[in-house]
């Protein structure tokens, strides 16, 4: 008798544990055991709240305040007039080409490559390697090798073309963009750097300094 009591309940319990994994429409609220912070007190829209002089909950803005994310003004025309710092490319729409220098907001100096070189050892070297052969420490483990700076391909992409890469990625998909990462000034810095490394190993005898040349051929 208690064999069939214990089978009998088991089944039971089995059966409910089956049957309540079942997904249905209910305008129920949903059993809550475990609270944790979900259910809090707080001040709704344009509620009361006595600990403010003014009984508002609503907050005006403190003084000063920077606004981030969704703005008053039209940030599709503000991104229009400077296509060429947010996107690398020409503010023609029509053909929306890369430029190939950099934008007047970008000063091209020796603060500018060592904030890319910085920022290119933390976000590129592990793929690209320090000197740009694509030989970064990702090749001993990945299927793939990424990208040389160094090939003629790589070096006749315009700045503004590098840019793009590096905010929204490469369109083979080998590389995933790096825009929430990467400030924009930084992007620029990292394409100012990835210039002198091509420049380091393609570089001219006309590219020396004409104080410098006498040191190279002694």
């Amino acid at each position: 008798m208690s064999r069939l009591f214990t089978t009998l309940l088991l089944s039971t319990v089995a059966l409910l544990m089956i049957t309540g994994c079942r997904e249905r429409v209910s305008r129920k609220p949903p059993v809550h055991l475990n609270q944790n912070m979900d259910q809090q007190f707080k001040y709704n829209a344009q509620s009361h709240a006595e600990i403010f002089a003014d009984g508002r909950a609503m907050r005006p803005r403190i003084e000063h305040t920077v606004v981030w994310g969704r703005t008053e003004d039209d940030r599709a025309d503000f991104l229009e007039e400077q296509s060429d710092y947010y996107r690398g490319r020409t503010s023609d729409a029509a053909t929306g080409t890369f430029i190939t220098g950099f934008p007047d907001e970008v000063t091209v100096d020796a603060a500018l490559l060592e904030r890319g070189r910085e920022r290119y050892g933390i976000y590129c070297s592990v793929c690209h390697g320090e000197a740009g052969h694509g030989d970064g420490i990702i090749t001993t483990k990945g299927p793939m090798m990424p990208t040389s700076y160094h090939t003629a391909g790589s070096r006749a992409r315009p700045n503004g073309e590098l840019f793009n890469i590096i905010t929204n990625g490469s369109e083979n998909e080998n590389m995933g963009g790096y825009a929430h990462q990467v400030a924009v000034e930084d992007r620029w810095a990292i394409v100012a750097y990835i210039r002198a490394l091509q420049r380091s190993q393609h570089a001219r005898l006309d590219d020396v300094p004409p104080g410098e040349k006498e040191q190279l051929r002694d």
